[in-house]
Formats: C-alpha cells, structure tokens, sequence
C-alpha cells in the first residue's frame, strides 16, 4: 500500500467538506439554501453530491489516488454499497477526516479542536477500511510560537495514528492571503524538519501544503523515508490558478476540494456533468503528474 502512494500516478480528491463548510458547498452546487433546511436535510444533499462524483465513469483509479471522506460520507452507503468499500472495489483508497473543525484564532493560527474520542473515530474507520487520516489547521501570520504549537499538535496526533496502523496526513494550512507566507512556510518547514529527526523511516506519513511561493520548497522533506507523499490544497485559487501554480512543483500532487467540484452543478444532465468532471480530473491530473 505504502509504495502505490508513494508511486502511483494520480492526485487524491478531497471529498470531504464537513457541517461548517457543507452549506457553501451545496450552494455553490445549485441547491437553494431554503431546501437545507436543517442537517439532516444538508448531509443527504452531500451525499448525493459526492456519489454522483464517486460512481461517475471518469472518476477512476487511472487518474484518482486516493479520496478524503467525511465521518458521515464514511458511514453510508452508495448504490446499497458502503462508501469506501465502494472506492475499493474501483481500487481507489479512502482517507477519513478526523478533525473537529478548528478553534478561535490564537497568536496567529488556529489549532485543531480536540478530539476527545479519538480511539472510537480511528477505530470506526478502521473498521469501515480507510488506510488513512487527514487533520486541518490554519496559518494566518507569522508568528513563531503559534507555528510551533501547530507542528506540535499536528505531529503529536499523527503519531497516535500511526500506532493503530493507518496514514496520516499533516494539513498545516498557511493562508493564502497570509502577509509573510514566504517567512511563514520557511519557519513551518524548519520545524517540520525537528519532528521527523525524531521519527522511525517506517513512521509513514504525508503532508498536505498550500501551494508554496517558492517553486518545490517542499521537495527536500521527500528525503525523509517516511514521508510517502506530499499534496497540494487549492486554498481558494480556482482550477486553473491552481493548477497553474502546481505545475511549477514538480513532486507535489493535487488534494483539491473545491477546485475539483467547480462547475459541477445539480441541475446539470449526466452528460453535461460527465463532461464538466472529465475535464476538472483531467486538468488536475496534468498538473499533477505532467510537469
């Protein structure tokens, strides 16, 4: 498992948009805002969304690596089939986002909430099949000791995650509006560098970065023998900025959410959203593995 990501062609869809970002999501998908009228309401109308993605013909384990799910999309099922046991039989992995969204903003950045039952959720996804894990935090300023408690955290859960077997990837986000991102990625990544000193070559882990300002800045962490891929969020660039600024990577590849879902929309025929979702993957795919 561990060389196929390390080696396979493709980028990992991130499918995985949760209670706080869901709304925005389904509207920017056609649905009126007046028809989610409460969760329950809103999860169905995502679910929906995402299966029409999952089991459509173009989203395949030629150009898809790997998905990120949401809790509630782990536990459902698509056409009677449980979600990720769905992927696998298209033999694409799934990954589960286990962050409880993020706190109030301190020194600088936002932590990740706690997460207080962290052994029942990796459990569960254990069972369920994920091989993975992913956790958010955002990086607003520079600010060393926020910095510092962001790597922290983000290392100190991931080590958890990799004791019950599974992959997890490290989002430290750092805004894409961030007034000294250069400063802010150059500091994260020294400190990034002091965690994995300390960690075993089969500690198996990935990092999901904001497209860096200097061109592959993040190559030299791939050095590091546990460190099995390194993936791009679109952070709010659209599709074609997006992929404009990962192609001068050379060794990252895409993780898009919001990037890979533009365009798509829920009145659209099969044909009109077929063709609208080829062309995202195919766009994306490029810029991932094309350079």
């Amino acid at each position: 498992m561990i060389e196929e990501l390390r080696t396979r062609k493709g980028f990992i869809a991130a499918l995985d948009q949760s209670g706080g970002s869901s709304k925005k999501t389904l509207v920017n998908y056609g649905i009126i805002a007046s028809e989610i009228k409460d969760d329950e309401a809103m999860f169905q109308y995502i679910h929906e969304m995402r299966s029409r993605i999952i089991t459509n013909q173009y989203f395949t384990a030629d150009y898809i690596l790997g998905v990120i799910l949401f809790k509630n999309t782990m536990e459902r099922n698509i056409n009677g089939v449980n979600t990720v046991t769905y992927l696998k039989n298209k033999n694409i992995p799934a990954f589960l986002k286990i962050d409880l969204g993020l706190d109030t903003e301190s020194d600088g950045v936002q932590l990740f909430k706690d997460i207080p039952n962290l052994d029942e959720i990796l459990d569960e996804g254990i069972k369920y099949g994920v091989i993975g894990t992913k956790m958010r935090s955002v990086i607003h300023e520079y600010n060393e000791y926020g910095i510092k408690k962001i790597i922290e955290q983000q290392f100190s859960l991931a080590k958890k995650i990799i004791s019950k077997g599974l992959v997890p990837i490290i989002e430290p986000e750092v805004d894409i509006n961030a007034k000294d991102k250069k400063h802010i990625e150059s500091f994260m990544k020294t400190e990034i560098i002091k965690q994995l000193s300390k960690m075993k070559k089969d500690d198996y882990l990935m990092f999901k970065f904001t497209i860096p300002d200097l061109n592959n800045f993040y190559d030299s962490l791939l050095h590091y023998k546990n460190v099995v891929r390194i993936v791009a969020l679109s952070g709010g660039y659209d599709r074609d900025k997006a992929c404009e600024l990962l192609k001068n990577n050379k060794k990252m590849i895409a993780s898009f959410s919001r990037a890979l879902l533009e365009g798509l929309n829920v009145k659209q025929s099969d044909e009109e959203f077929s063709n609208t979702l080829n062309a995202s993957i195919e766009q994306i795919y490029k810029a991932s593995v094309k350079k």
